[in-house]
């Protein structure tokens, strides 16, 4: 997905965020994330609630944008029409609950974005992709994630990946694990980093604990139900929070506490410990970076290519303009659990 802000926040996250002393009663520090709306496009305008990037943490892991959308009715939003737009150093995970995404690229791709099926895309150098919610879909919802490229792998050669996950079943809760690996399920779907992605299913009072690397981070994003990680002092969370856990957590034990199905996605990964530059559809290592990548899709530069098939009006989506300062670094100090 495109952000569409026509003037995207330049969010300064030098100044580190102070580790947490580790507990000692067993239980594990969490830091509740809360997301901002963010509206997508005209006055018909898809709202997103973005968890990542934000002023208190810029990453978890290599996770470096969360947005979570819907339960839309298109009838009302006017679904996804997001024309064709350019993406450098990252790669794009798409996963819904329920609708259907047409997604097309410059390599040819042509695929469907499905409930309970990856789609990740690998920008690298650069490419351009369009994404159309189909006639068919009512009801669009689901989370547009990016992962940051580590700078031995930003330019690398575009790619696509698909993958549906089995369900991994424990008592009351289902599992689907489409990036890394989880109770002894690992997906195929390469990444340059070490990342979990997994959707969380768990049923009214249902309780799971989930064995985690303790040297990752982890984040908790919830879209539906009351989450609580009861081996924590946390207040549960509500949908659209995310729980943030640090370095040093063995186990995530998490419980639904409502009356209905609870649904979450669990991201983690090891600390991306490089500075990067993130601005609108773009991630680079420097300022100087971010201009060119914006003058060359201005150009029509090869470095993006062109998509086919798109029947929108607009068949090039205008970068918005640079801010008048330079752009800074984003760096991640991990808490700690």
């Amino acid at each position: 997905m495109s952000n569409l802000e026509t003037r995207p926040d330049e969010i300064d996250c030098r100044p580190a965020v102070e580790r947490t002393a580790p507990r000692t009663d067993g239980a594990v520090a969490v830091e509740v994330l809360t997301a901002r709306d963010v509206p997508l496009g005209g006055p018909r305008a898809m709202t997103v609630h973005r968890t990542l990037p934000q002023r208190r943490r810029s990453l978890i892991g290599a996770w470096c944008f969360a947005d979570h959308y819907g339960p839309d009715d298109v009838s009302a939003t006017g679904g996804m029409d997001v024309p064709p737009h350019p993406h450098t150093g990252l790669q794009t995970v798409s996963w819904l609950f329920s609708g259907e995404i047409e997604h097309r690229d410059t390599m040819g791709n042509h695929a469907m974005v499905r409930p309970g099926e990856l789609n990740l895309m690998t920008a690298g150098h650069g490419i351009a992709h369009t994404e159309v919610s189909t006639p068919d879909t009512t009801i669009l919802h689901g989370v547009q994630l990016w992962v940051a490229l580590p700078e031995s792998a930003a330019d690398t050669k575009r790619d696509f990946a698909h993958h549906i996950p089995p369900v991994v079943e424990r008592a009351g809760v289902e599992v689907r694990v489409f990036l890394g690996d989880l109770l002894g399920e690992r997906s195929p779907v390469h990444t340059f980093t070490p990342l979990l992605g997994a959707e969380l299913r768990l049923r009214p009072g249902a309780q799971i604990d989930l064995p985690i690397r303790p040297e990752h981070e982890h984040g908790v994003l919830v879209d539906a139900g009351v989450i609580r990680i009861v081996n924590s002092v946390a207040e549960p969370l509500a949908p659209t929070e995310l729980g943030y856990v640090g370095l040093g957590a063995a186990t995530l034990r998490l419980r639904n506490d409502s009356e209905v199905e609870a649904r979450a996605v669990l991201l983690g990964g090891e600390p991306l410990d490089e500075e990067i530059i993130m601005w609108w559809n773009f991630i680079g290592r420097s300022h100087d970076d971010i201009v060119a990548f914006r003058r060359q899709w201005s150009d029509h530069s090869d470095r993006f290519g062109q998509v086919e098939g798109y029947a929108g009006d607009t068949q090039h989506l205008p970068a918005p303009a640079l801010p008048t300062s330079r752009l800074s670094p984003r760096h991640n100090v991990p808490g700690q659990a």
